[in-house]
């Protein structure tokens, strides 16, 4: 099929735009389920313009989706897949830092 991209080139982008700590705590915040921005922002030690643009990022990657109700603007993970990513990502990580004690029991505090 031409013009299509490879599978492992939308792999790469997928895990490019995974490459940024503020996107990864954004999705960690919103595995609780549906969040205003106000609540991500009070999360977060950042400008409300900058979260503003990673979630741009985040959407444009199809990781979260958007929906308005008035005034207030409520994000959430697109998929339960992304979440299942994260954990993946998780025991991924735990397993490799399973003999640093010190970085395990931070991994284990930021859930």
């Amino acid at each position: 099929m031409r013009g299509s991209v490879p599978l492992y080139d939308a792999k790469a982008e997928l895990f490019r735009t995974l490459g940024h700590p503020t996107r990864i705590r954004v999705l960690e915040i919103l595995q609780a389920g549906p969040t205003p921005v106000r609540d991500i922002l009070a999360e977060l030690d950042l400008e409300a313009s900058n979260l503003s643009q990673q979630l741009a990022v985040l959407r444009r990657a199809g990781l979260v989706s958007a929906t308005r109700t008035g005034s207030t603007v409520l994000y959430e993970l697109a998929t339960p897949e992304v979440a299942a990513l994260l954990a993946a990502g998780r025991a991924i990580l735990t397993e490799k830092l399973v003999s640093s004690e010190e970085l395990l029991a931070e991994l284990n505090a930021s859930s």
